[in-house]
């Protein structure tokens, strides 16, 4: 009986740098190790992501946490069957720093090469952690994206609705910036809202006025920013229990259009077998809350990751790549970078096109 696959992934999409190590077979997989070095003390001082710094510390780490990686595993890289890498979407730097990273490994040690869609990899995670069965609806969340897929395959997508400006990620952090809260944003203001009335201020729910299932979340952060301009001109400055009922406010919104918009897309499909979040967002409460809820209304199951998997990982990446494996795809010192890779590519861009392609 042969030996099932072993993969080693590699992450390096954004500001974490990810290695792990994944036993196959796909429908059954077996997570033997995944590390990740965090680079939020590095931007902390810049109040977000600077992709120069982003980069150079992917260069410096990715070695080190493929060695954990292999070392947690009980492996050697020559145990290993093939070498998976996030080739994009992502900040660029972040991207070839880690496609250069796996090109060098899989030649030196003559392993084949799988590049993955960083997107395909939130999408799979499902698969990965719960074995669902193809169809499922998977929304992903975080800071850079935010769409609905319906996910017939390990590479077979069909966007129903996604962001058409701010990511629901982006949209926490900028808060959180406005407020003088902590990144990243999304932890720093669901900490804060705990001690906020959601009720206090009306803020709106973008585009739940019109049909369909694309989401906006930019004019629900300026109507934040419009919020604490009025209390700052009112009263010369924010209470904490106005930054509080801010950031209460701002989330309920967010949650409410999330879980409107879920239910519009589970409305449009038929035949799932489960409805799935993953993303950073994936991490916020509330939305898990909001989002359960619509799913037992849909009476279909409701998924999420652990938290460890919401973020950003590379056993996702190595999941991905042992599906890409088992169909017998292999990349070659060709594969690039890539800062623009939709899933859906029949579908028509949300955010403008340009040179390099759709966003997403």
């Amino acid at each position: 009986m042969p030996r099932a696959p072993l993969i080693l992934g590699l992450e390096s999409s954004c500001d974490d740098t990810a290695a792990a190590v994944l036993r196959g077979p796909g429908d059954a997989p077996a997570i033997l190790s995944s590390v990740v070095s965090s680079q939020t003390d590095l931007h902390a001082a810049f109040g977000g992501v600077v992709p120069e710094i982003a980069a150079r510390a992917h260069t410096e780490k990715l070695d080190l946490m493929v060695e954990q990686a292999l070392a947690e595993a009980g492996a050697a890289l020559t145990d290993i069957d093939a070498i998976a890498v996030t080739s994009g979407p992502g900040l660029i730097g972040g991207v070839l720093a880690g496609v250069m990273a796996a090109k060098g490994l899989a030649m030196g040690a003559g392993k084949p090469l799988i590049g993955v869609n960083h997107l395909a990899g939130h999408a799979l995670t499902p698969r990965l952690t719960d074995g669902a069965a193809f169809p499922y609806l998977m929304l992903l969340v975080s800071g850079g994206h935010c769409q609905f897929l319906r996910v017939d395959g390990p590479e077979t997508f069909r966007r129903l609705g996604g962001t058409i400006d701010d990511a629901p990620g982006e949209a926490f952090d900028k808060v959180a910036r406005i407020l003088g809260l902590p990144q990243p944003g999304g932890p720093s203001v669901q900490a804060e809202a705990r001690a906020g009335d959601a009720t206090r201020f009306a803020l709106p729910r973008p585009l739940m006025d019109r049909p369909g299932c694309d989401l906006s979340f930019s004019g629900l952060k300026t109507a934040v920013i419009r919020t604490r301009d009025q209390l700052t001109e009112a009263q010369g400055g924010l209470t904490p229990q106005d930054r509080a009922d801010l950031c209460a406010a701002f989330q309920a919104a967010a949650a409410d259009v999330l879980a409107g918009k879920s239910a519009r897309a589970l409305a449009a499909c038929q035949g799932l077998t489960a409805f799935a979040v993953a993303g950073g967002v994936a991490a916020n409460q509330s939305l898990r809350a909001r989002l359960t809820t619509v799913a037992e209304a849909a009476s279909v199951p409701f998924l999420a990751p652990p938290l460890s998997l919401c973020t950003d990982n590379a056993a996702m990446i190595a999941y991905a790549g042992l599906l890409a494996f088992e169909a017998g795809r292999r990349d070659d010192m060709t594969l690039s970078a890539r800062p623009r890779w939709p899933l859906d590519r029949a579908a028509k861009p949300l955010i403008g096109s340009g040179r390099k392609g759709a966003k997403a």
